[in-house]
């Protein structure tokens, strides 16, 4: 999963994308309006947390303004302003769910979940491929009935294969998938987790095999 933070508290925005990254979500992290359209053309996201008093101005103007692109990517406004007749402001432009500051990690994550169940979200549905089967929201993997215990990373590189498979997926879509666009990618940090996966999912009988396309990217074949 790969959502956009519109915030422009540092130390809570850093603190949110260490905490969602626990569950597998990459964040990509901007405290400006401006940019965050920008990003919004650049980049498919699976949902939005929008902080309302921003440097740029007042943040549920980016709503209606994402509207009129025709994405209807679910947006979670959190905020300070927490009044009723503030909320029923922001739930009145568009947003899917409101929550107020201090929140828990937790709850967000259920609201999260709860947005991404919502149809068209692509998110709730589990990939299947061999004998293994995907769940991107819960952030597991089974082969079988036996659970697959793979490294965060690794398993969003999965995932990315997986969903699109016995198709080849680029190598800047896998690192899309795994990075957000703030980190440093080493060159060889994506042919790693792949060797890593290909012997764990041979260890596990999986019943699929990655395959290298030079230069390309890399596709996942179902044996």
């Amino acid at each position: 999963m790969r959502i956009l933070l519109i915030e422009d508290e540092k130390e809570l925005a850093a603190a949110l994308t260490a905490a969602l990254g626990k569950h597998g979500i990459v964040t990509d992290h901007t405290a400006h309006l401006g940019d965050a359209v920008e990003l919004t053309r650049q980049n498919p996201y699976d949902a939005i947390l929008l902080d309302r008093r921003l440097p740029d101005g007042e943040g549920l103007r980016f709503i209606p303004e994402l509207r009129r692109t025709g994405k209807d990517t679910p947006i979670i406004v959190l905020t300070a302003l927490n009044a009723p007749k503030e909320r029923v402001e922001g739930l009145d432009l568009g947003a899917d769910d409101y929550l107020g500051k201090p929140f828990l990690v937790e709850e967000l994550m259920a609201r999260l979940r709860a947005v991404l169940r919502r149809p068209p979200s692509l998110s709730e549905l589990k990939i299947t491929a061999g004998r293994m089967v995907i769940d991107p929201l819960h952030l597991s993997v089974t082969v079988g009935d036996t659970p697959l215990d793979l490294p965060r990373r690794e398993l969003l590189v999965l995932a990315a294969l997986a969903r699109r498979k016995e198709k080849t997926v680029l190598r800047s879509t896998l690192e899309a998938a795994v990075y957000n666009y703030e980190e440093e990618i080493q060159s060889n940090a994506l042919d790693a987790h792949i060797s890593r996966l290909r012997k764990r999912l041979a260890d596990a009988g999986a019943e699929v095999s990655i395959h290298n396309i030079r230069g390309v990217g890399y596709l996942l074949k179902e044996e």
